[in-house]
């Protein structure tokens, strides 16, 4: 049940109210949106609860200003809750300008989102099952993941497809691994000594059907999510030039924040949204806490993996950052750093249109490269040679700096 109230002004700063209850059902939704057009309603403001407000904001979308606000800044007093003073609470906070409202996409964005939601837990269930394929391997006294990297690798599925077959004979089980592996064959053979149970060769086979659907799942909803992403094309290339990010990562940034990030007029506010900035507790003037506020969660999840992968590439300046602020900082300081400095480039590539430009020891800046210049040529002729410098590449446009 929806308990909707209307508000009209009325007399000397006072405002009317109407109120009614609605179903949840799509019949009544249409009866909740001509209740509303009747009584000239403009803004509509709905409090954030779990997934059940999103039917009533799909069937009010483009008739009405929609503002979704969180539900813990419409709390009333314990003990004093009922759904008419609810509604009543939350349109007079939304007045005062008291409401956290949270964003809320266009219906083409949102459909990115559950693409890309779909891919995170899709590959969240293949590491699970994973781990359960390895748990079925130590219980049948198997020890192929000693000898491989990937246990679900070419190699690896192509021995556990023979094990759950029915293959008995350790000699062909180590025949069928690619001869460039690292490992030899008598760590192979000591590896496949085991005595796997035929309830442990079924339930292996089962594991891998799994695993193989959720391979062709992902595939396809990675080819709907490239078609439906094909007019920002541009902005994928764009956000793949940054160190850290993929074709998948950059699908995934711009499902979250848009092809423009045109929501957040400033990389301050989308860092702010995301939360991965220094938060603010203060009393009396003395600062509590400084923990990073509460965001968007797929993309801080996003952010970090993005910038573990960013510091371990070769010659990026967020190499160099994340080594001179881990003494400082620590680890996990530091990767929260890199991942802040990420998010205010992607704000600039998407939202300014521009490039980026590695500024790393690999693409030094103008007044570094002067820098390194000067002490090298003066070594040099002090050694008793002639210096004469000249360029080889042109320089590169400008972009976007680290």
């Amino acid at each position: 049940m929806l308990a909707v109230v209307a508000a009209h002004p009325g007399q000397e700063r006072e405002w009317d109210w109407e109120r009614r209850k609605f179903g949840a059902s799509v019949q009544e939704l249409k009866h909740l949106r001509a209740w509303l057009a009747e009584r000239r309603v403009e803004v509509v403001v709905m409090e954030s609860t779990a997934q059940y407000w999103k039917p009533v904001w799909i069937a009010l979308e483009g008739r009405f200003v929609l503002q979704l606000a969180q539900a813990r800044s419409n709390q009333g007093p314990r003990g004093r809750k009922s759904d008419f003073a609810d509604a009543r609470r939350l349109v007079k906070r939304w007045l005062a300008q008291d409401l956290t409202l949270s964003y809320v996409p266009e219906a083409e964005q949102r459909r990115w989102r559950s693409l890309t939601h779909f891919q995170v837990q899709a590959r969240c269930q293949r590491g699970r099952l994973q781990n359960q394929i390895e748990a079925l391997l130590e219980e049948g006294q198997i020890k192929l993941s000693c000898v491989v990297s990937d246990l679900l690798g070419v190699s690896a599925r192509r021995i556990l497809r023979a094990l759950a077959e029915g293959e008995t004979e350790v000699q062909k089980l180590a025949a069928m691994r690619d001869q460039r592996m690292a490992a030899r064959e008598a760590e192979w053979v000591a590896a496949l000594e085991g005595q796997p149970h035929p309830v442990h060769r079924h339930l292996l086979g089962m594991y891998l059907e799994q695993v193989e659907l959720i391979d062709q799942q992902l595939e396809r909803a990675g080819k709907e999510l490239g078609e439906a992403l094909q007019a920002h094309q541009a902005a994928v290339q764009r956000l793949c030039a940054m160190p850290g990010l993929g074709v998948d990562s950059a699908q995934q940034v711009i499902a979250q924040i848009g092809p423009r990030a045109e929501a957040f007029p400033s990389p301050e506010q989308l860092v702010s949204w995301v939360g991965v900035c220094p938060g603010r507790q203060e009393s009396a003037g003395v600062s509590v806490s400084q923990r990073s506020p509460k965001g968007n969660r797929p993309l801080r999840r996003l952010l970090v993996q993005l910038a573990w992968a960013a510091v371990r590439t070769k010659g990026s300046l967020m190499q160099l950052l994340f080594r001179r602020w881990v003494p400082r900082l620590g680890v996990k300081g530091a990767i929260w750093a890199v991942a802040h400095r990420l998010l205010r480039l992607i704000w600039k590539v998407l939202h300014q249109g521009a490039r980026y430009q590695e500024r790393g020891p690999l693409g030094l800046n103008p007044k570094a490269i002067e820098r390194r210049k000067r002490p090298l040529v003066r070594r040099l002729r002090e050694l008793g040679y002639r210096v004469k410098l000249e360029a080889v590449e042109p320089p590169e446009p400008a972009g976007v700096t680290a």
